[in-house]
């Protein structure tokens, strides 16, 4: 018979603060846990998980799981929509398959649901499935983005973006949606 890690069976304990309410201690763990995590990670990628609220797990007093939610706008069917954009969504490799990717959901969806008109992120291939499974469903329309020089397509992000729908705002998966400027990547 396998013994269960005894971590397992309880339900991760997760703790939402905005980033002014995070001391300088909290904030170096997330983000090295995120450049830990994601190979591909910048500083730009960092800076769009500041400024909303943060889900964060902690196991023996050391942080194992981020996700962040900030506001964007996303224009969709002639509407500036109020969007609960969720970045930074990690949990260390040797924490993952035991509940902490879905606490953290929880908690961020919640959010959405009751403080923006959608939710929206942009998923890595390994991670579609699970937040397809979530109730998150893949945007099908092309991408878009708002820059200083006027809209630009965003194809290479097409296949990627994912809308968690609310009653605020009814979604046409099959339009275009475009999202506001920021540095870096702009999805």
């Amino acid at each position: 018979m396998t013994e269960a890690h005894p971590t397992a069976s309880r339900t991760p304990d997760v703790r939402i603060a905005h980033t002014a309410d995070l001391d300088p201690a909290t904030l170096k763990a997330a983000r090295a846990l995120l450049y830990d995590v994601f190979d591909d990670m910048t500083a730009e990628d960092w800076e769009h998980s500041l400024g909303g609220l943060h889900a964060l797990v902690h196991e023996d007093g050391e942080l194992i799981g981020h996700a962040a939610v900030v506001q964007r706008r996303l224009l969709h069917g002639g509407r500036a929509l109020r969007c609960g954009y969720v970045e930074g969504v990690a949990v260390r490799a040797d924490r993952r398959g035991r509940g902490h990717g879905a606490a953290l959901m929880d908690v961020l969806e919640r959010v959405v649901r009751g403080g923006y008109d959608l939710g929206a992120l942009g998923a890595a291939d390994e991670a579609a499935s699970f937040y397809a499974a979530r109730g998150w469903q893949l945007w099908r329309g092309r991408s878009w983005a708002l820059t200083p020089d006027g809209i630009r397509r965003t194809a290479d992000e097409d296949g990627c973006l994912y809308v968690l729908p609310t009653a605020a705002a009814p979604l046409q998966l099959d339009t275009d949606l475009t999202c506001d400027w920021r540095d870096g990547d702009l999805w």
